[in-house]
């Protein structure tokens, strides 16, 4: 776990602390929102499951590349230019890696709920599991000559 990841967890969080940043934009709260790196292809299959699986429409998402998505990596002393875990909004507390797929899993219901008795295993091995399939995942990073093609 990075340093700062490690201060995340060692300082609990005042929920809905990033409405008082003047650097996060004004954003819509009221629903769990996924924070996730758009350049992911194993990030984007999150979202698509979620999509398919989220019977209540409930949860949002916003990729981590845009303005919003950005300042929320700040405000969490998180680089958002080495995404290196999604982050889960939920109740204005920020949950991240295994934790936020965990608390997204409990938002789709059953039979995805019961994921969440993997938050029974310590943190260093929900933190090594995470990592160990984060390591493997598969992103497209648009060559600089080729960035001009693409939006957003």
């Amino acid at each position: 776990m990075n340093a700062a990841m490690a201060e995340v967890r060692a300082h609990p969080q005042r929920p809905y602390g990033y409405r008082a940043d003047a650097t996060v934009p004004v954003f819509p709260d009221d629903r769990p929102i996924l924070v996730f790196d758009g350049h992911c292809a194993l990030c984007s299959g999150l979202v698509r499951f979620v999509i398919r699986h989220d019977r209540l429409r409930r949860i949002r998402f916003v990729p981590a590349q845009s303005k919003l998505g950005g300042a929320l990596y700040r405000h969490y002393g998180l680089d958002p230019h080495a995404l290196e875990t999604n982050i889960v909004l939920m109740r204005g507390r920020a949950w991240f890696k295994l934790a936020g797929a965990l608390r997204l899993a409990e938002e789709l219901g059953r039979p995805w709920s019961w994921a969440a008795l993997l938050r029974r295993l310590p943190h260093s091995w929900q933190d090594a599991l995470y990592d160990g399939i984060a390591r493997n995942r598969t992103c497209h990073r648009p060559d600089p000559i080729d960035a001009d093609r693409f939006l957003g």
